[in-house]
C-alpha cells in the first residue's frame, strides 16, 4: 500500500505539562506529580499522530530560532514530522502552553498565547507542498496561511480537513474550501446552539462531510445528504479509564486524516474530487479508527506516551 501523505498547516507551540493532584488556588503552590515537555498545537499533534500511524507528515508553521525551539525541533524530528518554518529568523520565544492536568479526572487547565503573537504569511513554494500531498489538514490558526493552503488544495484536487476546535476569526472564510470538518463541542458558529445546528451550519457553508466530537458521548456526523431528517448519524466512543484528555482531539484528527488518505489512495487526475469519492461507509470507518486511537491517547499522561501503550 502506498504511504499516505498529508500537509498540516497551523499552530506549533512548546507544551509544558504538569500532572497535579488538584488545581492550585489563589497564591498557592503545589508540587507536580509528573511533568513532560513536547511540541504542541492542534496541527502539530495531529501531524505526530499521522506519522506514528505510518504516514508522511509535513508541518507548516512558525517556529523560529529561539533556544527553546530546540525542544520543538527534537520532538518533531524524533516522531518523523518534517517542518517547514515560515519564520526561520524569528528571535523571540515560540508560543508556550502551560498546562495542568488533574490526576483522576484527566481535566486540564491551559494557558497559552496560541497564535496571537504571529501573523504568518504563506511560504514560497506552498503550492508545491500542497501538490506533493494527498490531504491538507488545517487547525484554523494563522488564518492567512490556512486560507491560502485550502484554496490551493481545492485547485489541485487535494482533500481539505478542518479541526474546528473553536470558532475563530477567519473560520467563516475558510469553510467554503473545506471537504471534511470535525469540530469539538466548543465550536459555535453564529446562532448555533446544538451539535445538529453546527452540522447544519457546516453543510450550508459547503462542507460535504462533518462531525462533532463530544468527549465520551457518541460522535455525531453527517454526509453530503444535507439536513433531511435521519441524516445525522452517530459513532460510539469506547469507555476508557481516562488519565489525561490533553491533545486527544488532535490525535483524533491525525488518525482521521490518515484513515481518509488510506481510503482515497493515490490521486487520479481523471477521478472525481476527493470529497466526492468518499462513501458513507468509508467515512464511518475512518471515524471509528480515529475514535479508537484518540480514546487510547486518553489512557496515559501527556501527548506522546500513548504511542508506547
Amino acid at each position: 500500500m502506498t504511504m499516505s501523505r498529508a500537509l498540516f498547516a497551523g499552530l506549533c507551540t512548546l507544551d509544558l505539562v504538569q500532572s497535579v493532584e488538584r488545581m492550585p488556588g489563589v497564591n498557592e503552590k503545589v508540587t507536580a506529580l509528573a511533568q513532560t515537555v513536547a511540541a504542541g498545537g492542534p496541527a502539530t499533534n495531529a501531524a505526530v499522530a499521522f506519522s506514528f500511524l505510518g504516514g508522511d507528515a509535513t508541518l507548516v508553521s512558525g517556529v523560529g530560532l529561539h533556544p527553546l525551539v530546540t525542544g520543538i525541533d527534537a520532538d518533531l524530528s524524533e516522531h518523523g514530522v518534517r517542518v517547514v518554518d515560515v519564520t526561520p529568523q524569528e528571535a523571540g520565544p515560540p508560543a508556550i502552553s502551560t498546562i495542568m492536568v488533574t490526576r483522576g479526572s484527566g481535566d486540564r487547565a491551559v494557558v497559552s498565547v496560541n497564535a496571537a503573537h504571529q501573523n504568518l504569511l504563506p511560504p514560497t513554494g506552498l503550492a508545491r507542498l500542497v501538490s506533493a500531498n494527498q490531504a491538507v489538514h488545517l487547525d484554523g490558526h494563522h488564518p492567512r496561511l490556512a486560507l491560502t493552503a485550502a484554496r490551493l488544495a481545492r485547485e489541485q484536487g487535494r482533500l481539505t480537513v478542518l479541526d474546528g476546535g473553536s470558532w475563530k476569526p477567519g473560520t467563516a472564510a475558510l469553510l467554503p474550501h473545506i471537504d471534511v470538518a470535525v469540530t469539538s463541542a466548543d465550536f459555535r458558529p453564529p446562532g448555533a446552539r446544538t451539535p445538529k445546528d453546527v452540522l447544519a451550519h457546516l453543510h450550508a457553508a459547503g462542507v460535504r462531510w462533518a462531525a462533532v466530537s463530544r468527549g465520551p458521548a457518541p460522535v455525531l456526523w453527517q454526509g453530503p445528504d444535507g439536513t433531511r431528517a435521519g441524516d445525522v448519524r452517530a459513532r460510539p466512543v469506547p469507555p476508557v479509564d481516562v488519565v489525561d484528555t490533553l491533545g486527544a482531539g488532535d490525535v483524533l484528527h491525525g488518525a482521521l486524516t490518515f484513515a481518509l488518505c488510506q481510503a482515497l489512495g493515490e490521486e487520479d487526475p481523471a477521478a472525481a474530487a476527493p470529497a466526492e469519492r468518499l462513501t458513507h461507509d468509508g467515512f464511518a470507518a475512518a471515524l471509528d479508527l480515529a475514535i479508537e486511537v484518540a480514546s487510547r491517547a486518553c489512557r496515559s499522561f501527556g501527548t506522546r506516551s500513548w504511542m508506547l501503550i
